[in-house]
This record gives structure tokens, C-alpha cells and sequence, in this order.
């Protein structure tokens, strides 16, 4: 009881440093949030969940005891999806913040996904961001990136979202694409085509979140919390039980929707891909991308049908996928010596999030 009190109050403290809603500045301004009641449950771990009086920002809590999560209340046939999150500070090893979609509860071995993945760090030592798409419990294909953030998650929120649609998936970083992932013929089932639900969780990664299991969550420096706000659930929802088949009723009114959200003023001022979008998520991936499955010839001697491969570019990022380019340490302290950060090193590739909630509740 006494843990879940710590829990509590560290949570309601890291709530009232958070930064207001971020959606201007993230470029979201036209897409509507809602409350947490509106459209979330509790997954696991409510001790350690605080939601704020208006029930728009809500913080998840990792301690020695459990991590947390919620889900949300509908499966979804595609649609935008996004949330403002504000990552926990300081020595964070170990800890791993999910925001994704899923239907690993109901299709076991033939499940879907699509995630952001926040990988916690040594103290001074920068958080990691990973991405992944999974179709039909294509498990053994992962399609993964991974990447630095160009700011410091713990100081403020970011806005993190996924837009997933028939025939495209695009991640965005404060209203910047930096991943985009076409359909093709070729992909088959590996698309991501069974309605899902959007999960938020924060759990103990210690096998493999930090320098491949190296570094473990350290408790004493706990307890860990994440904030997010500005939730937005924007999608055709499902009906109850999404194992039976799709009817035509449910296609047509899905794909209307689907079609509805492609013509609306939010998707056209801020999701659509154009020319100059595609220039910026060009330049994030350059600046910021530390490994793609797109170069890791060691497991796949011929890329994904969906990689867009430029040879120039592959020649810096080694066989395995990962980047040559050594990337500058977070600025050190005044009056702190900085020392040189050695070159990225392959790292072993995470079982789904869904398989280490599991593990981790």
C-alpha cells in the first residue's frame, strides 16, 4: 500500500510539471482529443494510474511492484491515433513505454501490430525510440527502426501518432512523418488488416531494452512515470467480437469512414503525405535513425518489398542495419567532463510488446 501511495503522488507531481496540451505545436491543432473516459480503460496495474480532474492527461507508473497500462475501450479498422507523451527522467535503464495497436489478446498466433517503442537509458544517456509493423503474427519479420529523438523526451511532451490506413501506415514525431510504410501486393498478409485496440503501458524490460539486457531497472531510482495527454482515438470501431468475419455492412460503413477522415480538414492540413513532408521525414531518418531493417542484409538478404532503398544511403548503415554515424551525447552538465560515445553496436531484436506485458505483469 505504502508503493502505491509513492506511486500516486510522484504521479499527481510529474502531472502538474507537464507542459500544456501540445497540439498547436505539433502541427495537430484540427484533430480532437478526447477524455480518458471517453474512449480508455484500465489494462493492468490502476495503483499505479493517475488521471488528472478533467480526465484528459493521464500518468502511468513503473515500480518494483507492477508497471501499468490501459487500452483502449473499441477495436479500431484503421484510422489516427495519437497521444502527447512525456517520458520519465534521470536513470531510466530498463524501462520500456509502449503506445500501440494491437490485437495480440485476440489473434494469439495470427496478430497485428503497430508500435512506438520509448527504450529507457543510463543517466545522461539519451532514451531510444523504436517502430514496428507486424501483420498476420509475422513475428519472425520483424520490421523495425529504431532512432534518437531530436529533443529531450523527459522535459516536456511530444506528440507521438500513428495513422493506419488500407493502403499506407505513417508514424509521426510532432506532426513529422519520419516513417511511412506503403501496401504492396507483395506484403500479402504481413499488412496489418484485423481491427486492433490502442494500448499504453509501461513495464520492467530488463532482458533486452538497454544495451541488449545489459543495464537493468534499478529500483531505488524508481518509481518511473510517463504522462500522456492530448488522446485521440480517431477510427472505425469494430464490432464486439472482431474474430467473427467482416460483413459488407461493416466494410462499407468502415470504408466510408476510412474515406470521411482521407477528405477531412485535419487529414489534409496535417496527415496527408506531400512533397515537403516526405523532404522532413527525409531529413529526420538522416539526422536521427540509428538502425532500419531496410540495410540489415544479415537477416534479410533482400530487403522488404516496402523499403525504399537508396544505395548511397546504405552505405552508411553496416550489414546488420546499423547506422556508421557516430551521433553526438546529450550536452553535458557545466563544469562535467564529456567523453566520446562509442559507435552504435548491434543490438538483439525485442519479442513483440505484447509478449513482454505478458512477462512483465
Amino acid at each position: 500500500m505504502a508503493a502505491a501511495v509513492v506511486a500516486v503522488l510522484w504521479a499527481c507531481m510529474m502531472m502538474m510539471s507537464i507542459a500544456p496540451a501540445s497540439l498547436a505545436a505539433s502541427g495537430f491543432e484540427e484533430v480532437p482529443t478526447i477524455a480518458f473516459d471517453e474512449g480508455f480503460s484500465p489494462l493492468f496495474g490502476e495503483d499505479n494510474m493517475v488521471k488528472s480532474a478533467d480526465g484528459r492527461t493521464v500518468s502511468i507508473t513503473l515500480n518494483r511492484y507492477t508497471g501499468s497500462g490501459f487500452i483502449s475501450s473499441d477495436y479500431y479498422h484503421h484510422g489516427f491515433f495519437s497521444a502527447s507523451i512525456k517520458l520519465p527522467k534521470d536513470h531510466t535503464a530498463g524501462v520500456v513505454v509502449a503506445f500501440y495497436l494491437s490485437n495480440g489478446d485476440v489473434f494469439e498466433k495470427t496478430h497485428d501490430e503497430l508500435d512506438f517503442e520509448f527504450l529507457g537509458n543510463r543517466y545522461r544517456h539519451e532514451w531510444k525510440m523504436q517502430t514496428n509493423v507486424y501483420g498476420n503474427g509475422s513475428t519472425d519479420r520483424g520490421r523495425e527502426e529504431r532512432y534518437l529523438m531530436p529533443f529531450d523526451p523527459t522535459a516536456d511532451a511530444h506528440r507521438f501518432s500513428i495513422l493506419w490506413h488500407s493502403r499506407l501506415i505513417v508514424f509521426y514525431v510532432d506532426g513529422v512523418p519520419i516513417r511511412e510504410v506503403p501496401r504492396t501486393a507483395a506484403m500479402g498478409a504481413d499488412y496489418p488488416s484485423k481491427p486492433m485496440a490502442l494500448y499504453v503501458t509501461i513495464w520492467d524490460g530488463s532482458t533486452w531494452a538497454t544495451d541488449n539486457g545489459k543495464y537493468k531497472v534499478n529500483y531505488k531510482r524508481g518509481p518511473f512515470t510517463a504522462v500522456f495527454s492530448d488522446l485521440v482515438l480517431r477510427g472505425c470501431t469494430a464490432r464486439s467480437d472482431i474474430r467473427l468475419a467482416t460483413t459488407a455492412d461493416d466494410q462499407d460503413r468502415c470504408a466510408a469512414a476510412e474515406e470521411d477522415l482521407m477528405e477531412s480538414d485535419e487529414y489534409s492540413s496535417t496527415m496527408a503525405m506531400t512533397a515537403r513532408k516526405r523532404m522532413a521525414m527525409r531529413r529526420f531518418r538522416q539526422r536521427q535513425m540509428l538502425y532500419t531493417v531496410c540495410y540489415d542484409t544479415n537477416r534479410y538478404p533482400e530487403p522488404f518489398p516496402e523499403c525504399d532503398v537508396n544505395m548511397a544511403e546504405r552505405q552508411m548503415y553496416w550489414q546488420w542495419g546499423e547506422s556508421k554515424v557516430v551521433r553526438p551525447r546529450v550536452r553535458p552538465r557545466p563544469g562535467r567532463r564529456s567523453k566520446r560515445r562509442p559507435s552504435p553496436a548491434a543490438t538483439a531484436i525485442p519479442p513483440p510488446v505484447l509478449v513482454s506485458l505478458q512477462q512483465a505483469d
